[in-house]
């Protein structure tokens, strides 16, 4: 925390917004999260650059956030800064058939706005509760596309502060994977390529999501979307459901009946709730399948 007291000087004296020992549990969709030793939310672009800069040069461990839909901290919170980027990079614009957006910008809010503008291809997105640059980073999908099907570029701030372009052939794009997940930049900017459609396909696909999501997800809980990854051949769901763990519970953590790949915060879990009966539904689906799930969310904080 000692190193910390020059940079919070540093960040307060350049106008940007920063706060000592914010609980994330207010940043992430499962509501669950320990402290940040520091939490600074740019407001630009340029403020996002001089932050880096300041806290490489104090050698300040740090990560970005986005929404927090993907995420279980730990209890113990997080040891260096947490970057908040929905502030500095929430926009979106259109451009032909190209949609230019932030990487704080809402994937759900991004999604709506190409239907409304008849481009096609972000129909499946609908429902995914995240940001632009977590959903690159991830290579998120539902409906049986992801985000590497419209994919065109992004901008990525590197670790030394170096801006670089990436495209698809950079990515190594698989199911929920990206080359971001091996290096340690900040996505800026991507930019989506789509297709011109008609409005009432548009809104016939997204209607059809949509319904699927109110009949599969439990929409009212505090949740992270899919907690496991889908083996080859196979729904994690199902899996989870066929060793008979809809329901389960340890402590404020349970596992949903209504979609078993769910974990549903039911008002006072913590991230060891989650963890440990993560745990226990990866023990019971090896030993009743012989497969072992692998984590989708990613898990991140001082254990």
């Amino acid at each position: 925390m000692k190193r910390m007291k020059p940079v919070f000087s540093l960040l307060r004296e350049r106008q940007v917004e920063a706060a000592y020992q914010e609980p994330l549990a207010a940043h992430t969709t499962w509501k669950i999260g320990g402290p940040a030793d520091l939490l600074i939310t740019p407001s630009s672009k340029s403020q996002l650059m001089m932050v880096l800069q300041i806290l490489n040069e104090h050698h300040v461990p740090w990560m970005v956030m986005g929404k927090g839909s993907n995420l279980l901290v730990s209890d113990k919170g997080y040891r260096g800064a947490v970057i908040l980027v929905n502030k500095a990079l929430d926009y979106a614009r259109i451009v032909g058939n190209h949609i230019y957006a932030g990487a704080g910008y809402s994937l759900i809010k991004l999604a709506a706005l190409a239907n409304k503008h008849r481009l096609s291809g972000l129909e499946f997105a609908g429902g995914i509760p995240g940001s632009i640059g977590g959903a690159v980073y991830m290579n998120a999908g539902a409906n049986g596309s992801e985000i590497s099907n419209i994919f065109h570029s992004a901008e990525v701030i590197t670790q030394t502060g170096a801006i670089r372009s990436l495209h698809a052939v950079d990515m190594d794009f698989s199911y929920r994977h990206s080359s971001l997940q091996e290096t340690h930049v900040i996505i800026t900017e991507a930019i989506f390529e789509l297709t011109l459609r008609d409005s009432e396909s548009i809104k016939l696909q997204w209607n059809q999501y949509k319904e699927k999501r109110l009949k599969t997800q439990p929409l009212p809980f505090d949740c992270a979307g899919s907690v496991f990854r889908n083996p080859p051949g196979y729904f994690a769901a199902k899996l989870i459901e066929d060793a008979g763990l809809k329901g389960m519970r340890y402590g404020g953590a349970e596992v949903s009946s209504k979609h078993a790949n769910f974990i549903m915060n039911t008002g006072n879990a913590t991230a060891l709730d989650v963890w440990t009966l993560m745990r226990q539904i990866q023990e019971k689906v090896h030993s009743q399948s012989g497969i072992h799930l692998v984590p989708e969310v990613v898990i991140v904080g001082e254990q």
